[in-house]
């Protein structure tokens, strides 16, 4: 989601970690899986699996989890074969919505995403018609009390950082796709660990929202495509006034 949005979701994810746990794992282990099997299963040369083993650990997820997990993703264990999928499609409020799915039966997937635009106020798109007001970037949050500007601002001109944006409570680092391994590590040498780290849709322009029950609905829409099984990351366009955020 767009900058306040995405820090929103969050801080939400954190405050239900335990009620959505299931979810979490599910999610996680599919990405260990896929960075395995792209980069190998070993981190000390995969700065990606890296980045997600200590996620994976923030959140609690048994080393027994982890292990097996990437064990899939190098073949030394049987498991799924997962596919990336990408759908998009617009919210209430004409907001572009991007949702990246990684699934082992893409009719299912298609299925529950569809559905769930057409239940709460969206609707799918053609492919490509919400893709090209994104880019596709590298994106760290930041919690402000882990860190300060002037140190990511240094990390960021020495690992290959485009912008850091500072949001008050918390810090956005962006990286071309290429430099997002360079940016991770070395934001791990320093003893920072980003409260999010991923290859992030960041769009081009953000469209504003100041009624609150369009925030509700778009919000809901969002949410309840998260939730999804095979749903790995939602990205909108949306700037919403924080005002109209319930805390």
């Amino acid at each position: 989601m767009s900058g306040h949005s995405k820090w929103a979701t969050t801080k939400r994810h954190k405050a239900v970690v335990d009620a959505k746990r299931g979810k979490i794992f599910s999610v996680i282990s599919k990405e260990l899986t896929l960075t395995a099997r792209n980069g190998g299963g070993d981190p000390e040369f995969n700065p990606r699996l890296r980045t997600l083993i200590i996620k994976a650990k923030a959140a609690n997820m048994p080393a027994d989890n982890i292990e097996r997990a990437i064990k899939k993703g190098t073949g030394e264990l049987p498991g799924v074969e997962y596919l990336e999928l990408l759908y998009e499609g617009y919210g209430p409020g004409g907001i572009g919505i991007i949702v990246e799915v990684t699934t082992d039966n893409k009719n299912r997937a298609a299925s529950e995403v569809r559905s769930t635009f057409s239940k709460h106020g969206g609707n799918l798109a053609t492919p490509g018609a919400v893709q090209h007001f994104f880019t596709r970037q590298g994106q760290f949050l930041i919690a402000a009390d882990k860190t300060n500007e002037d140190q990511l601002m240094e990390i960021a001109i020495e690992s290959g950082g485009e912008d850091v944006i500072n949001n008050d409570d918390h810090f956005e680092v962006r990286c071309p796709l290429a430099d997002f391994d360079n940016l991770s590590s070395a934001l791990e040498s320093a003893g920072i660990q980003p409260d999010s780290a991923e290859l992030a849709y960041i769009p081009g322009s953000v469209t504003p929202i100041a009624d609150k029950d369009t925030v509700q609905k778009l919000l809901r829409l969002t949410n309840l495509l998260d939730e999804l099984d095979d749903v790995q990351n939602v990205f909108d366009n949306s700037e919403i006034d924080p005002s109209l955020l319930d805390d």
